[in-house]
C-alpha cells in the first residue's frame, strides 16, 4: 500500500513538471495546492498517459505507435479523459483526435462540467500564483477584438482584429457557460451578466455535433450573440495569434481571469490591443455611463467636469464608445511603433512564449 501511494504521488510530481514545462507555466507552491488540484482533477492512470502526450492533435494510433503504449482501450481512455476535461478531444470527419493543453487556456476551462465548490476554492487559491508571474511573460494570452462598427474606417483593422473575419472564417460554433463565472458563483460572487459567452469556432462543418459541451449555433447566433454580449458590456477577447481562432470569450471584469488578473494586480499590457479610447472633454456631459456601466479595466477617471481615458489601462475594446450619447468617445489605432504583431499561430505562440520563459518543451511538440 505504502509503494501505492508513492507511485501515485510521483505521477502527479511528474505531471505537475510537464505542465510547467509547457511555455504557459504550472508553478510551484510551498502549500502544494497544485498537486492536489492534479489530483481532484486527474486519476493516477489519466497523469501518466497526459504526460505522453503532445500539444499537436495525435489518433490513438500515432500515440501508441510514438510511445509504445498498447492500442487495446487506449482511445477509450483518451475519450474519458477528453470527458474528464484532462485533455483537447474531439472527432474530425469521423476520426478521434487529441492532444495536450496547459492549465490555461487548457484544463482549467475544460473543468466547466465538473466545477464544484472544492474545485473552485483550489482554483482561487492558486489563482494568484499562477497568474502574476504568467501576465509577466509575452505574448500575451490574448488580444482584445474591438467592436468592428467603432473602428474609424474599419478596411485598417487587420483581419484578426475584426470579429467579423473570425466568424467567417469558422462553419461550426458553439456557445457554452464561462467557467469563470461559474467559479465565481461557486465562490458567493455572482455575477449580473449573461452566463453563456464563450464562443467556439472551427474551420470544418458539424465538428461540434458531437461535442459533449455547449450547444451548437449557425453563423448568424453566432453573431447575435456577439451582439448581445456588446449590449451588456462584455469584452470580445480571442487568441492572441494572426489566423487559427477556435474561441472568442466574452468577458467581465468581475469574474474573467484576465481581466480580475489586470484589475486586481493592475498589470499593464496583461492584453495584446491595437486601439486606445480618447474622450472629446468639449463634447462629454458627465454622465459616466463610460465609467460605471461599460469600462471593464478601470481605464476611465471622473475629472472636474469631464471624464477622461487612463492611456495606459485602456485595452481599445470600444464598450464606452458604443453606449456614449454625445458620441465624445472615438476608439483611436495605436501608432505603428505601439503596436505588436501577434504570433503567427498558437504553435509560433508556443514558441514564442517558450524562449521568453527559457524551457525546452521541444519533447511535446
Amino acid at each position: 500500500m505504502k509503494g501505492r501511494f508513492t507511485m501515485n504521488e510521483d505521477v502527479y510530481t511528474r505531471l505537475a513538471a510537464v505542465l510547467d514545462t509547457l511555455p504557459n507555466g504550472f508553478p510551484g507552491t510551498e502549500s502544494g495546492i497544485e498537486i492536489k488540484l492534479l489530483k481532484k482533477i486527474f486519476r493516477p492512470e489519466d497523469a501518466d498517459l497526459f504526460c505522453n502526450l503532445r500539444l499537436n492533435f495525435e489518433t490513438a494510433q500515432q500515440i501508441a505507435d510514438r510511445t509504445g503504449r498498447p492500442l487495446d482501450g487506449l482511445e477509450a481512455h483518451l475519450c474519458e479523459m477528453g470527458r474528464r476535461g484532462q485533455i483537447f478531444a474531439i472527432e474530425v470527419e469521423g476520426i478521434k483526435i487529441f492532444k495536450m493543453v496547459p492549465w490555461a487556456f487548457g484544463i482549467y476551462e475544460f473543468q466547466l462540467a465538473h466545477m464544484d465548490r472544492e474545485l473552485a476554492e483550489m482554483c482561487e487559491a492558486y489563482w494568484p500564483v499562477y497568474a502574476i508571474p504568467f501576465f509577466k511573460i509575452k505574448p500575451q494570452l490574448m488580444q482584445v477584438i474591438p467592436i468592428e462598427k467603432e473602428i474609424k474606417g474599419s478596411h485598417e483593422a487587420l483581419p484578426y482584429e475584426r470579429v467579423s473575419a473570425i466568424i467567417e472564417q469558422g462553419k461550426s460554433f458553439l456557445v457554452q457557460d464561462c467557467i469563470c463565472k461559474k467559479e465565481q458563483g461557486l465562490l458567493d460572487h455572482p455575477c449580473t451578466k449573461p452566463m453563456e459567452v464563450c464562443l467556439g469556432i472551427a474551420p470544418i462543418e458539424g465538428v461540434f455535433d458531437h461535442y459533449e459541451r455547449g450547444r451548437t449555433l449557425t453563423r448568424e447566433q453566432a453573431y447575435a450573440v456577439l451582439a448581445d454580449c456588446e449590449a451588456k458590456g462584455l469584452v470580445h477577447l480571442t487568441w492572441n495569434v494572426q489566423g487559427g481562432h477556435y474561441f472568442i470569450c466574452n468577458c467581465c471584469g468581475c469574474c474573467c481571469g484576465v481581466l480580475r488578473s489586470i484589475n486586481e494586480w493592475d498589470i499593464s499590457k496583461g492584453v495584446n490591443s491595437s486601439y486606445y479610447a480618447r474622450i472629446d472633454p468639449d463634447a462629454c456631459v458627465s454622465c459616466g455611463i463610460c465609467a460605471s456601466e461599460r469600462c471593464q479595466v478601470r481605464a476611465i477617471e471622473e475629472k472636474e467636469d469631464t471624464f477622461s481615458v487612463i492611456r495606459e489601462k485602456c485595452i481599445g475594446c470600444g464598450l464606452c464608445v458604443s453606449t456614449c450619447p454625445s458620441d465624445a468617445i472615438q476608439l483611436i489605432r495605436k501608432h505603428p511603433d505601439e503596436i505588436v504583431t501577434p504570433p503567427t499561430d498558437e504553435m509560433d505562440w508556443y514558441v514564442q512564449r517558450g524562449k521568453q520563459r527559457g524551457m525546452d518543451f521541444s519533447a511535446f511538440k
